[in-house]
């Protein structure tokens, strides 16, 4: 079982390192994927000798399809570049690779949020399947919400140990993603015909909200989950009034 491990970037000198070393551990070979970073991405990525290609970026799901097409082995293996596996996880991998059961495996994601480990709020277990046999799997979903999936009915198995998600380090950083995000959300629910009303859009925020701090316990994470909770509320609202602006502007 050779494994390549495959890496999208732009301007991830903060995080590239940390995810190239985890992956050296299981994989032969890393291809990373770069969309003409301006940063130290490059240099990094050449300091640890792994195979760097850039390609304009033009959607999270056609970067990440497009990366895992670059693989010339059987399976591959795709993190984000703030990603990283654990010990345990690595471990994991390294003991199926004699005697592979299923088509596809899956990790618990478990994310860093300015420094604090967030085990409720909807982000834990948070599991995403990342580890797959390339000619039987693709990346769908909706953009900027991309996820991995067989192309046909197989086994998934999840994995002992965690996948570590370093997300956000500072709030800046949490309300660039959102503003970031939201533009790229709306405008697919704009190509999609999808319209919001304003009672909606503050019924969704409400929702949002108490779904993150009640529903999936964010009170339990303190304070950290009452401003997890709060931005995701306030994210849901950036979404959806952006598609809003955007209908406006097409009548």
């Amino acid at each position: 079982m050779n494994i390549t491990g495959v890496i999208i970037t732009f301007n991830e000198e903060r995080n590239i390192e940390r995810c190239i070393q985890s992956l050296k551990k299981v994989c032969g070979k890393i291809i990373v994927l770069d969309s003409f970073s301006t940063d130290r991405t490059e240099e990094i990525c050449r300091m640890h000798n792994v195979t760097f290609i850039q390609h304009a970026f033009d959607g999270h799901i056609q970067q990440k399809n497009r990366a895992l097409k670059l693989a010339d082995t059987d399976w591959v293996l795709s993190l984000d570049a703030d990603e990283a596996l654990t010990d345990e996880l690595s471990e994991s991998i390294l003991n199926l690779k004699l005697n592979p059961s299923a088509q596809a495996y899956a990790f618990n994601r478990l994310t860093n949020y300015c420094g604090h480990w967030v085990k409720h709020c909807g982000w834990y277990p948070d599991t995403k399947t990342r580890l797959v046999m390339k000619d039987r799997a693709h990346w769908t979903g909706v953009n900027p919400h991309d996820r991995l999936e067989l192309k046909e009915p197989g086994k998934v198995e999840t994995l002992n140990g965690d996948l570590l998600h370093y997300s956000y380090y500072t709030k800046e950083d949490h309300f660039k993603q959102i503003d970031y995000f939201g533009k790229i959300a709306a405008n697919e629910l704009f190509q999609q015909g999808k319209s919001c009303s304003i009672f909606m859009l503050y019924l969704k925020v409400c929702n949002q909200f108490v779904k993150s701090f009640w529903i999936k316990l964010g009170i339990l994470d303190g304070k950290t989950g009452l401003l997890i909770s709060i931005r995701s509320a306030y994210a849901t609202y950036v979404k959806y009034q952006t598609l809003r602006s955007l209908n406006a502007k097409s009548k």
